[in-house]
């Protein structure tokens, strides 16, 4: 499988998100990066069900739900139902790790699972079984256009391996101060979905771009 890429709205102009995501529809990018926030996990506050829901409707792409929120758990299910294919969620959240991804799973989308810059990664390694996304946040998670924490590259080569080691069908995917350079440095760590936000929305050509970052080799 190929360098898959998933542009995040969090830096799309949401005065025409119509636009946006056919701009992103025609880069060439895989799936539709969704970051939720309630202002409790983190210091932010973003979008959430409303907006998911709209954003649904006008586009068949996979959409890619990052819940930044206290208890998870509590809203998978309306999650879902507003239009997620696959939900990825914080270990360091209120919610029962297991229980959280079971539902997830029981309401037949993928489950995936993240930690904050300074959580070690065992706690995802232990999860692998039952997890279709492994994210490694290489930023604080809350606000975007953050500088690269390249020490976390370590995760994503710790949880490639398991992962190859282990036959399981999970993908390693990096979100955070994403750039040309740094791309690079998340793919030849092992990653193998690059979520960015700022560097692909800001771009002259999003389709370029985009390509860019497929063509580099693990």
């Amino acid at each position: 499988m190929g360098i898959t890429v998933s542009p995040s709205i969090l830096s799309a102009d949401l005065t025409d998100l119509k636009n946006e995501i056919k701009r992103i529809e025609l880069s060439g990018a895989d799936r539709i990066h969704f970051d939720v926030m309630d202002g409790i996990f983190v210091d932010n506050i973003s979008f959430g069900i409303p907006v998911l829901k709209c954003l649904s409707k006008i586009t068949d792409m996979f959409i890619d739900v990052h819940l930044m929120i206290k208890d998870p758990l509590k809203y998978i299910g309306a999650f879902v139902e507003a239009g997620a294919d696959m939900i990825t969620f914080h270990a360091e959240s209120d919610s029962d790790i297991k229980l959280t991804i079971d539902k997830i799973h029981s309401m037949g989308i993928k489950a995936g699972l993240t930690v904050k810059p300074a959580t070690p990664v065992d706690i995802i390694l232990e999860y692998l079984p039952y997890l279709q996304n492994a994210l490694v946040m290489s930023v604080e998670p809350g606000f975007g256009g953050q500088g690269f924490i390249a020490s976390t590259m370590e995760k994503v080569t710790i949880l490639k391996e398991a992962i190859i080691a282990n036959g399981y069908d999970c993908i390693v995917q990096v979100d955070g101060g994403i750039n040309g350079l740094t791309a690079r440095t998340a793919i030849e760590a092992g990653a193998d979905d690059i979520v960015s936000g700022t560097y692909l929305f800001k771009s002259e050509d999003m389709a370029k771009t985009v390509n860019e970052i497929k063509s580099i080799k693990q």
